[in-house]
């Protein structure tokens, strides 16, 4: 992976390990999925995963590699966990101090078939959830540390006069 500054320049290539335990910025995209109705994706991350075992999380996603772009770092994550291909549409960036270690965190979205095909090694459960019904599971649910901040500024960036990138950050 690329690790990088507060600019998000790349510095050099680093392993996602070393990014971690150093506390060096990196970056990850996401993907925020919806269905035709407009409902949100929430998936269960699998138990033996070493990062957030059983949580629930808003985003699909994960770091992305050397010299891949947030959307095709987004969209390759899709299809490894949900075995969907989907153009992933950029939306917003911000630089997130939560989780395992700060990161530029990248978030797209993409409209999904109803149906998907979650990878168990990857995903645990899923369910398709109207906004109000993902408003009460991020209060009652334990969810990765950055679903509420990617859900909030989602509602915003979504909710903005001019949608682009750049006024959502």
């Amino acid at each position: 992976m690329e690790r990088v500054d507060a600019q998000d320049r790349v510095l050099g290539v680093v392993s996602r390990r070393d990014a971690v335990r150093e506390g060096w910025l990196h970056r990850v995209g996401v993907v925020v999925c919806r269905d035709r109705q407009g409902r949100f994706l929430v998936h269960r991350r699998a138990e033996h995963l070493s990062r957030f075992p059983g949580h629930y999380e808003l985003g699909v996603g994960g770091a992305a590699g050397v010299g891949e772009s947030y959307e095709q770092a987004a969209a390759r994550e899709l299809s490894e966990e949900l075995g969907v291909r989907a153009t992933a549409c950029l939306r917003f960036k911000f630089l997130n101090r939560g989780g395992l270690s700060p990161h530029w965190l990248a978030v797209c979205d993409a409209v999904l078939p109803e149906i998907v095909a979650p990878d168990p090694e990857e995903v645990a459960w899923h369910r398709w959830l109207t906004e109000s019904e993902l408003r009460r599971a991020l209060q009652q649910w334990t969810f990765t540390p950055d679903s509420q901040a990617v859900f909030d500024r989602y509602l915003a960036c979504r909710t903005a006069p001019d949608s682009a990138p750049e006024r959502c950050s």
